[in-house]
Order: structure tokens, then sequence, then C-alpha cells
């Protein structure tokens, strides 16, 4: 049996038939691909066949085995047990972009500590042309199991940076030519901005919202109009909204 403790902490988990399958697709290292006895139909015989072909060790395990080590609790008959993530640096976005022939797009986010909405964020800026996603070491959840399913795969495509300190790399990505854009209640709509240059979008965490330093070091804020009572959304639908009013302008722009 294999101790859960020894790998959730450092992300070792990838549950689910679309993380694991992502991950197989994009030649991740993983060390063992573990799906339910009997279960040889469906998506997940599609996922054991493709991790053969791709040379990885796939072995059925009872049910309750993957119960018990799986961190969401929603497996769906297969979790892979692989290495840790290996984070990006800013510098690897950039060159991304540059190789893309595109003006650079970042997603930052601030004291985001709910896996599912890094997960989704994730998801959203891999779907919206990004070029990588950078999130803060202290007070944010890294890519986690959990971050993984949640990204549905993407997390594979995306890359993701870990920096100490996200006011500087504010600054660093200012000093390489982006327009920083921080999601604020008190900014302007974002219908009213413009966003097909060299940007980078920073979404605050849930509740808190934007620390004071990085807002104040953000060259413009923008705001999601608000129609009904409730006077804000989800920091990842947030963050849908104004990356794909990004994506429209800078897709029209081409």
């Amino acid at each position: 049996m294999i101790n859960k403790e020894d790998y959730i902490n450092e992300g070792l988990l990838l549950e689910g038939r679309n993380a694991v399958m992502e991950a197989v697709k994009h030649g991740r290292a993983i060390d063992r691909v573990l799906i339910k006895n009997g279960e040889t139909e469906g998506s997940i015989r599609a996922v054991a066949a493709k991790a053969r072909e791709a040379g990885y060790v796939v072995s059925q395990v009872p049910k309750q085995e993957l119960d018990q080590l799986s961190v969401t609790g929603r497996h769906q008959g297969i979790i892979a047990i692989c290495a840790a993530h290996e984070y990006a640096e800013i510098p690897d976005m950039l060159n991304a972009a540059k190789q893309r022939n595109e003006a650079p797009f970042i997603v930052m986010l601030d004291g985001v500590t709910d896996p599912h909405n890094l997960g989704a964020v994730i998801r959203t800026a891999e779907a919206a042309g990004a070029h990588g996603c950078v999130i803060p070491k202290r007070r944010s959840v890294g890519v986690t199991p959990a971050v993984v399913r949640a990204s549905a795969g993407a997390v594979e495509y995306l890359p993701v940076a870990r920096v100490t300190n996200l006011t500087a790399a504010v600054k660093e990505l200012k000093e390489a030519g982006l327009w920083v854009c921080g999601a604020s209640i008190d900014g302007k709509s974002l219908y009213e901005a413009q966003f097909s240059g060299p940007l980078a979008v920073v979404v605050g965490g849930e509740g808190s919202g934007l620390s004071r330093l990085v807002e104040e070091n953000c060259d413009f804020t923008v705001s999601v109009p608000m129609k009904g009572r409730i006077e804000s959304l989800n920091a990842s639908v947030a963050a849908a909204l104004i990356l794909y009013e990004a994506a429209r302008q800078r897709f029209k722009a081409l």
C-alpha cells in the first residue's frame, strides 16, 4: 500500500481521466499509473493503453486503494504517481511568447488559496492563449493534485511560475514592457480597457482581493460590471471574464 502522506504535499498524485491522459500525452515523468481492478472499458481503457504505449507502468489495484490514496475524492478509477510539478520561470514565459511571435499574455494570482480556483484559472488561461501563470510562494496554493485535476490537464501545457515576491514579479514584467492590469472593484469597466498589447492580468484572492502593494504597482485596474445585488464574483469567474475580453481584443488585433 502506498503511503498517501508521502505524496500529497508535493503534488505527486494526478487524479481523474483527463488529468492523467494529458500528463501522459505531455510526457510527464510518471512512476506508475494505477487503475481500478476490472476497469477495461471506456475512457480508462484508452488512458491505460496510451500510458502503456508511452512506456509507463500500469497496474490494476483494488478500488479501496484508490479511495485511500485519493486527495480529491473523485479519482474516476485512475491515479498517476509522478514527479513533483516542475515550476517555470518568468523568462520562460516571455520566451514562449517570442517564439510564437505574440505579445506576452500572462495571468498573475495574488493570494488564491482555493485549489479549484487556481485550477480553473489555469484552464481558462491556457484556453485563452496565455503564455503563463504566476503565483506567490506564500499565502497561496501551489500546483497540488486538486489543482491539476481542476485544470483538466491544462497545467501540462501552461507554464506556472512560483515567485517569492509577487510585487517584484509585477515590476519585472513592467520592465520587460508589459502593461499590468489589476482586477479591482474600484477599477474602470473591463470593456473600456485596452488589452491587445503585452499584458499581465493580476487577480486577487478569495475575499481579500489584491494586496495593497500589488495594486499600487499595477498600471491600471479594471472591474467586472455588476448589475445584480451581489458585490463580487468568484476569483476564477472574474479572471475568466477579464482573460477572455483580453483574448477577444488580441484575436481581433491579429
